[in-house]
């Protein structure tokens, strides 16, 4: 079974990202992925430094650890200036190679303004960098603020659909990428 790691990049209570990150997932779900979220907003990461080791911060053990047995990632994230946000990108620069090598990576944005790639494109870059698999379908959501209902659910049809697509390469390319059936 196809093991699915989602990450959001916001500390906001009712962030958007998080928002976008939940119906990824259950999308995903649906297509017979297991999954796992790790919120940040609820773990004690360090700003990364450049060491190997952070003993005195048992999340970055669960960081890499669950990055490290996944299959694939759903990466989602604020645009903050043009770019990913620093909760997690710093997620990120507490892994390494072991941990983010082969993933197959879908990326999600969510903007307050106008949808561009900015983020999208950084996290692209980022993932190839580390050796990782970007799936080609992406999701950027502009204005997000007006994206979902008061219970997270979509509002457009065609940004739903999108997600199906999204949840569909995500899953069948990890099956190919990754062998696993």
């Amino acid at each position: 079974m196809v093991k699915i790691v989602g990450i959001g990049g916001s500390l906001r209570p009712n962030s958007s990202s998080y928002q976008a990150l939940d119906v990824a997932i259950r999308r995903v779900q649906a297509l017979g992925a297991e999954t796992q979220v790790l919120d940040l907003r609820q773990m004690q990461l360090p700003f990364c430094n450049g060491e190997k080791e952070y003993p005195d911060y048992p999340d970055v053990i669960r960081l890499r650890e669950a990055v490290q047995e996944a299959d694939g990632l759903i990466l989602a994230t604020p645009e903050y200036h043009g770019s990913v946000s620093g909760v997690l990108k710093n997620a990120l620069d507490l892994m390494s190679f072991d941990q983010l090598s082969g993933k197959v990576t879908g990326l999600i944005s969510v903007l307050g303004g106008q949808s561009n790639s900015n983020a999208l494109n950084d996290l692209r870059v980022i993932m190839r960098w580390v050796h990782g698999w970007v799936i080609p379908e992406q999701v950027a959501i502009g204005q997000s603020w007006k994206a979902f209902d008061k219970d997270g659910k979509l509002l457009d049809d065609q940004l739903s659909q999108r997600f199906d697509q999204f949840a569909e390469s995500l899953v069948e390319n990890t099956r190919k990428l990754r062998g696993v059936s």
